[in-house]
């Protein structure tokens, strides 16, 4: 009998974890089904709730005492009265006619010849003559003004950015204890989709350019504090002994040692700056910005392609030459520590033929305004709504195929679970996966979110929004996993792909939202695509490094043993690589709630159509701010419940 006993014990194991995952699952499916429809919280579009009517009391009380309240006048508003000015400053010398004066102090041609000589200088004559090509196909697309507006709000976001990220980046290299600190700010700050920053904002700081700078440069601003810090730490600890064993003081130490060895990271982190603030300039045009963005919005409200690709070509253009440019001045400054060195007489030539160049933008006509005759803006428009008007007609058995499929296959079933499960069944299953996946911690960030998602108002929204950002994560994944193992598995197909991923990642989310309208038109569908194809870059790359850097030995030692190509990607790289397909799966996440958020503008409703009508109907500001909050509790949830399930963070 004691032995029947021990075989039993031994036989008898408890349950895996994806096991126990798996039955809460069909445990709530079973639930549903009986359970379908009740305790839903539903709302209408036009109803609030309590909550909703109180925020709407906060900002017209707020707009009722701006001008006389002391917090105002002395704070916020000078606050925004000094961004607006920086702001203003660079649209008179750029964008805006200034000065009296029917054109900007500098005009097409100086400003075409500024930054060629400034790109030349810094990041050589490549990046030089692609910055200038790219600056006159501005103004080929008769889309000057509204480009150098995008640059002006761009420029002033990363100046601001800079002078405050670089200091406190320096403050966290040089800090445990501040480093500690600021690193969770820097973790939230940078998994909240942008639709986020723009609500309160416009609350303190009402809708304009001022607003919207201060949205781009609170975005813009964690790449800049962690890559300087991040370069600070990683100085050589010897470099740093041998200057301290000379005497040198914490002032000589930071100047002479620590700052230019960590010089091309620190450049690096201007990049992200740079890239991060032109991003959210685009969407701040919900608030009132001027520019690129201003012009893809109306475009996609009223569905127009061509417009809406003109304008997004314009921003890739953009994008493209910051990126290239600040790129190699990086690498330039990495590999040789200084920018390129040239001799005097050159720069002297040339930054005489710039200088000319500026004179005449700012004294005549012609070279202050950029020629409507040979803009080809038009012809690109046209163009491109020929395509659109193409691919809907002659595609449209594909495209519906493909879009009814996912729809009915996936979305409606998994929204249908979401939304019509009663509230603390939702809630109970978050709770019990976060229990499994994670620590206690997780399951009591998973329950207040929950709690405060139900406190918004909008947990129909919410589950929607929720529904969306699931099918477009697990089609992410799965085109993560097949693209990132080619990669690691062949070098040639990673050197090809790799470029793609990196320019798809310089562009601006708006971007993505045009041509799938074209083949879509406006529906939920149209945002998961756009989101899939935001997402993927990141998590193909990831999964990519991932399977490349399991040891060689133990894919020899499997090849040796005699398995399959099958076998080594199945039994040996994708186990070894477990933690870098959690690290996929959680960036994949984050990103696809950003870009679900702003498919509100192209018919994916939900959480984001809720900010975007908070922006354009007053009596909806209230909801909107929910909007905007249950958007940062949905991120914060699958976050934690992501990184809960990585064998590395399990204590997260």
């Amino acid at each position: 009998m004691a032995t029947t006993t021990v075989g039993l014990q031994r036989t008898w194991r408890r349950p895996g974890r994806p096991v126990l995952v798996a039955a809460v699952l069909l445990a709530w499916v079973l639930i549903w089904v009986p359970a379908r429809g009740m305790h839903t919280l539903g709302l209408s579009p036009a109803d609030l709730t309590p909550l909703h009517h109180r925020l709407n009391d906060v900002n017209d009380t707020v707009g009722a005492n701006r001008d006389s309240s002391p917090f105002f006048l002395y704070f916020f508003n000078e606050i925004r009265a000094a961004v607006d000015s920086l702001v203003t400053l660079l649209q008179d010398l750029i964008a805006q006619p200034s000065y009296g004066r029917p054109v900007p102090v500098l005009g097409w041609l100086g400003v075409v010849a500024v930054v060629a000589y400034v790109s030349w200088v810094f990041a050589g004559w490549r990046p030089a003559l692609l910055a200038a090509a790219g600056f006159v196909f501005f103004g080929l697309q008769g889309l000057w003004e509204e480009s150098m507006d995008t640059l002006a709000l761009t420029l002033g976001a990363v100046v601001i950015s800079l002078l405050i990220g670089i200091p406190l980046g320096i403050w966290a290299g040089l800090s445990d204890r501040f480093h500690r600190l600021v690193t969770p700010v820097l973790d939230f700050m940078q998994t909240m989709p942008t639709f986020v920053y723009l609500a309160p904002l416009t609350l303190l700081f009402l809708i304009g350019p001022a607003s919207a700078t201060i949205a781009t440069l609170i975005y813009a601003m964690p790449p800049a504090i962690r890559l300087t810090a991040h370069g600070i730490r990683s100085v050589p600890h010897s470099a740093v002994e041998a200057s301290e064993s000379l005497g040198a003081t914490g002032r000589q130490k930071l100047t002479g040692v620590l700052l230019p060895l960590s010089k091309g990271t620190i450049v690096l982190g201007v990049n992200q700056t740079i890239m991060a603030a032109l991003s959210m300039v685009t969407i701040a045009a919900l608030i009132d910005a001027p520019g690129l963005g201003k012009t893809v919005i109306k475009a996609l409200q009223t569905l127009d392609v061509g417009t809406a690709f003109n304008a997004g070509l314009a921003i890739v253009v953009m994008a493209v030459v910051l990126d290239r440019v600040t790129t190699a001045a990086g690498n330039r400054v990495r590999q040789t520590g200084r920018a390129a060195r040239f001799r005097r007489p050159l720069l002297a030539v040339f930054g005489g033929v710039a200088a000319v160049c500026a004179y005449l933008s700012h004294t005549y006509y012609w070279a202050a305004e950029f020629p409507d005759d040979v803009a080809i803006g038009g012809t690109l428009s046209q163009g491109a709504d020929a395509v659109a008007l193409w691919a809907q007609q002659d595609l449209s058995t594909a495209t519906e195929a493909i879009k009814n499929a996912i729809t009915y296959a996936l979305l409606n079933p998994l929204e249908a679970l979401l939304v019509e499960s009663p509230w603390w069944l939702v809630g109970a299953v978050a709770v019990l996966l976060a229990a499994l996946l994670g620590t206690v911690r997780s399951v009591i960030t998973t329950a207040a979110c929950v709690a405060l998602l139900i406190g918004t108002g909008l947990w129909q929204d919410s589950m929607t929004t929720l529904a969306m950002t699931i099918v477009a994560t697990a089609m992410v994944m799965i085109l993560g996993v097949a693209v990132g193992v080619w990669m690691g598995r062949n070098r040639f197909a990673d050197r090809i792909i790799r470029p793609v991923l990196d320019a798809g990642q310089t562009m601006p989310a708006f971007v993505y939202l045009v041509p799938f309208l074209a083949l879509f038109s406006a529906t939920r569908f149209t945002a998961i695509v756009a989101a899939v194809v935001f997402a993927a870059p990141v998590a193909i790359k990831i999964v990519a490094d991932g399977v490349r850097a399991i040891p060689a030995a133990t894919a020899e030692s499997a090849t040796a043993a005699g398995s399959s190509a099958w076998q080594m990607i199945t039994k040996v790289q994708l186990p070894m690589a477990r933690p870098s397909l959690t690290l996929a799966a959680n960036q994949g996440l984050i990103y696809v709630l950003s870009m679900v958020v702003v498919g509100g503008l192209v018919g994916a409703g939900a959480l984001g159509y809720d900010v975007v009508a908070g922006f354009s109907q007053g009596q909806l500001y209230g909801k909107g701010l929910a909007a905007g909050a249950a958007i940062v509790l949905l991120g914060i949830m699958l976050d934690r419940i992501a990184r809960a399930s990585s064998p590395s963070k399990g204590s997260n």
